[in-house]
């Protein structure tokens, strides 16, 4: 499997409200997103800006999903990931985090982690964030609230660049909680 990751260009406003709008993402806080939400996101600069970049993501030259950077100006950014449905299970999500880890502390120098969340059920998800080496640091309950009315734990995770550096990475440790 031939994998690029493809800066988005201003010209490929069309391509990203067909990629957002044609594809349900049942993980994401909105899930079924609407011409005039795409256009509106892309408006306020959500996927280029000074703060924020995004990427195809290309398999054997056909675009299977997109990587959003986010908060690039800050030291912790985050990152949002979108792989089509017919296109999951394949490895690709492990390989676009992988890849951009590299990217971002390749070209942001001044970036010391980075830092990912998603529903707690969102298992296949949970599991490339661990293959890639970013530790779970978080776990915030009912604070994830889904288009249906339900409401679902997020779990956060993070990558220290020196994990990615030495490519060993500290686990948080849970149960420190204070005895009385």
């Amino acid at each position: 499997m031939e994998i690029d990751f493809q800066r988005t260009l201003a010209s490929d406003t069309d391509n990203l409200i067909r990629f957002l709008t044609r594809e349900s993402w049942s993980f994401h806080t909105v899930s079924d997103v609407d011409r005039a939400t795409a256009r509106r996101w892309i408006d306020e600069g959500r996927f280029e800006s000074e703060d924020s970049r995004s990427f195809w993501i290309v398999v054997d030259k056909e675009t299977v999903g997109l990587i959003r950077l986010m908060d690039l100006t800050d030291d912790t950014p985050l990152f949002d990931l979108r792989i089509r449905a017919e296109h999951r299970k394949r490895g690709i999500g492990v390989r676009a985090v992988t890849w951009l880890t590299r990217y971002v502390f390749e070209e942001f120098p001044q970036v010391c982690r980075i830092e990912g969340t998603t529903r707690q059920d969102n298992r296949p998800m949970r599991r490339v964030f661990l293959r890639c080496g970013y530790a779970k640091e978080a776990h915030y309950r009912d604070a994830w609230p889904a288009a249906d009315g339900t409401v679902h734990d997020t779990v956060g995770y993070g990558i220290l660049r020196r994990d990615w550096e030495t490519g060993r990475v500290k686990r948080v440790q849970w149960n420190d909680e204070p005895a009385d």
